[in-house]
């Protein structure tokens, strides 16, 4: 099945037991995908899907600095729920140690000499690692390897 019929499944599902919160966090979602549907004018694949996904709980982590800085406790509650919800439909995320030996094997190949090499490196590690990894994550490793 794929990503976006999961989800409105599961709006459904959420809709017959009265589960405002769940409801209200999919229907964002659903929404959030049917932009990106619009914008792309074709079908979302599940890999489309899963970067619109992750956008979403980008977002909520954002919030959540903000609402702490704040001592905003209530929202920051909130907002981990709704990321709890969201993360259901995403992939298991990649390890760092994982990601690190993709990079191994990236650095191995493409033998990167500067910072003006980021770029290269990005490139082939996105396409490697696919959705499942945190992009800023595979940016730090990256930067700490090309500062050395």
């Amino acid at each position: 099945m794929a990503l976006t019929e999961n989800v409105i499944k599961d709006l459904t599902e959420a809709m017959k037991s009265q589960d405002k919160f769940a409801l209200s966090v999919l229907r964002m979602l659903k929404s959030a995908l049917q932009m990106e549907k619009i914008n792309l004018k074709h079908e979302l694949t599940d890999e489309e899907a899963t970067i619109v996904i992750k956008r979403q709980v980008k977002q909520r982590k954002d919030s959540i600095i903000e609402y702490e800085n704040y001592n905003k406790l209530d929202e920051v509650s909130d907002l981990n729920k709704e990321i709890e919800i969201l993360s259901k439909y995403l992939p298991e995320e990649v390890s760092e140690e994982d990601i690190n030996k993709t990079l191994d094997i990236i650095f191995e190949e493409i033998k990167p000499e500067s910072m003006k090499d980021m770029g290269k490196v990005m490139k082939e590690a996105t396409s490697r690692l696919g959705a499942g990894a945190d992009g800023s994550l595979v940016s730090k490793l990256v930067k700490e390897r090309l500062t050395k």
